[in-house]
């Protein structure tokens, strides 16, 4: 295994767990509220996700910014860029998974 796919896994994986922990101090604060709580677990996941990959994005430009201006190191523009790289491969590897869920689901016998 590559280390993107390392990272895109170890990002996936943190992502789900902050997912389920949001879910289970929401489920456990709302008594009553659990279908609610089931519709929004995925689209509230879906809003983190991009959220992430509008930040990593917006940092890695800032990043690029100061290195033109002579403030920020290579290092950190590489490791900043990376980083929105990364989020945007495990945002895309989400979406393909949800697409292809969907595609069985709609394939199965009525």
């Amino acid at each position: 295994m590559d280390m993107k796919t390392l990272d895109a896994s170890a990002a996936y994986g943190s992502a789900l767990n902050r997912a389920t922990e949001q879910q289970q101090t929401g489920v456990a604060g709302a008594a009553g509220g659990q279908a609610a709580q089931g519709a929004g677990g995925f689209g509230a996941l879906v809003d983190t996700m991009v959220t992430n990959v509008e930040d990593a994005t917006r940092n890695a430009e800032q990043m690029s910014a100061k290195a033109v201006a002579g403030e920020a190191g290579l290092v950190d523009v590489v490791t900043a860029v990376n980083n929105a790289e990364m989020v945007l491969d495990t945002v895309t590897t989400v979406r393909d998974r949800v697409v292809k869920a969907y595609e069985e689901i709609m394939r199965m016998p009525i």
